[in-house]
């Protein structure tokens, strides 16, 4: 069993959907309905992603992962609880928003989950409903420094919705690009002509990822709020998190696997291939993975997520031909998180309990789901993965179960596999077997982030 704190040989008892004991293996004489002979394999929390679009609305289209499809896919991949982004429109109340999601994902999940709350229009009405959020478990709230005229907040507004979140416990994630700088640069770039997929990461640069983040950082320490920086990309902006964090400031970072395993290369794949690769923030120049793999290792980035928001290559991506600035943001990944991090640890850049720390324990704290999710200890939800460490596999469309028509991995090949999935002790995959159910996951309510006083 491996867990973020311990690695150790146990037999784990499952009660009514919870973990009730712990023993050293054969010094209990348990009875059980049902024996699961994990030997030779790793026994670990069930993942949790905090970062995933499903349904999401974008430039005219919605991700083509419903709630059903998405939560499917995460279960095969040894996930067993996502938090999604409950969306506000412009003019309309967060409560309108999350009532949305809610109608979205009831009955459908296949696996327990949560909402962040993006917040699009930050005015006095907002602000108030904000507390009530925090109360009822939605204790997280999404800000945007790009997509003008979409999500896009000022500083102004920034400020007081993270002065909010100082008063009353909300952590405020952070989409940290500079939008508007960014918009003068995709204007400039189709000026001249410049329309392929890959001139999309050359407008959104490195240095306006870090001079956001650094404007966000400088911002919540006015507001006295922590800071949770999604999807960092850029080892630029990697400096700016770690040199806050080596101030003692509450600020925190994520960022995801394709940053991990993908780049700038892949933008530039001919053909407009390279538009399945289009995502904000974008795909890096390699280089900057040696900062992002060391970040996670010395925890000035303390968790990796997905950003999962599949858009298929047919008649979705393919409406950015011929200008760039058209094509949906967003890449598929739900399915694969687990994997490609154990492929990390096989490949010597993470420790398999730094494995567990980043993709279970660490959201769950930095989320409000600590100890119920992340961990293998008694009284936690019995959300399990028995996984096969020596299995090899070769990702594909062919194969995967994201409801989008093209694998960003295609073709590489990995070591470890999932082989059985519980959630809340029943079990959703079966030795390589889908035996879940759409509305077996229910909505999970949410604590104050943990890593705070």
């Amino acid at each position: 069993m491996i867990t973020a704190a311990e690695e150790l040989h146990a037999d784990v008892l499952i009660e009514n959907g919870r973990v009730v004991a712990l023993a050293t293996p054969g010094s209990q004489q348990w009875t059980a309905d049902r024996v699961i002979d994990a030997s030779h394999k790793y026994v670990i929390p069930g993942g949790i992603d905090a970062h995933t679009h499903m349904e999401m609305p974008f430039g005219g289209t919605f991700a083509s992962d419903t709630f059903e499809t998405g939560t499917r896919a995460a279960a095969w991949g040894g996930t067993t609880t996502v938090i999604d982004f409950a969306v506000q429109s412009k003019g309309a109340a967060l409560r309108e928003g999350l009532d949305t999601w809610h109608a979205k994902a009831d009955g459908n999940c296949a696996i327990d989950y949560g909402f962040h709350m993006i917040v699009a229009d930050v005015n006095e009405s907002t602000l108030k409903e904000m507390d009530g959020l925090v109360e009822e478990g939605v204790s997280s709230f999404k800000l945007f420094m790009a997509y003008p005229g979409v999500f896009y907040s000022d500083d102004g507004q920034i400020l007081r919705a993270m002065q909010r979140a100082g008063g009353n416990g909300g952590l405020i994630m952070m989409h940290a690009e500079n939008g508007i700088a960014i918009d003068v640069l995709v204007e400039q770039a189709l000026a001249r002509g410049e329309t392929d997929p890959r001139y999309h990461g050359e407008v959104r640069k490195a240095l306006l990822e870090s001079e956001a983040t650094h404007r966000a950082i400088k911002l919540a320490q006015v507001a006295g709020s922590p800071l949770y920086v999604v999807h960092v990309s850029a080892q630029e902006a990697v400096a700016e998190l770690t040199r806050a964090r080596d101030e003692g400031l509450p600020v925190f970072g994520e960022t995801c696997p394709q940053y991990l395993f993908l780049s700038t290369d892949n933008l530039a794949e001919p053909d407009f291939e390279g538009a399945k690769y289009v995502c904000s923030t974008p795909l890096r120049p390699k280089e900057h993975q040696a900062a992002l793999w060391r970040g996670l290792r010395t925890d000035d980035l303390q968790v990796v997520s997905t950003d999962h928001c599949p858009f298929c290559f047919s008649g979705q991506k393919e409406m950015g031909r011929g200008d760039f600035s058209r094509i949906p943001n967003g890449m598929p990944g739900v399915e694969h998180r687990m994997d490609l991090l154990h492929q990390a640890v096989v490949d010597g850049h993470i420790s398999r309990r730094r494995w567990i720390e980043i993709a279970c324990a660490a959201p769950a704290r930095m989320f409000g789901l600590y100890p119920r999710k992340g961990t293998i200890a008694p009284g936690t939800d019995a959300d399990i993965v028995i996984y096969d460490p020596a299995a090899e596999q070769t990702l594909s469309a062919e194969t995967h179960h994201m409801n989008v028509d093209y694998s960003a991995y295609e073709g590489k090949r990995l070591t470890g596999r999932v082989e059985t999935v519980l959630s809340r002790g029943e079990p959703v995959i079966t030795e390589r077997e889908f035996t879940g159910r759409a509305g077996h996951g229910v909505y999970t309510p949410r604590g104050l982030c943990q890593y705070l006083d």
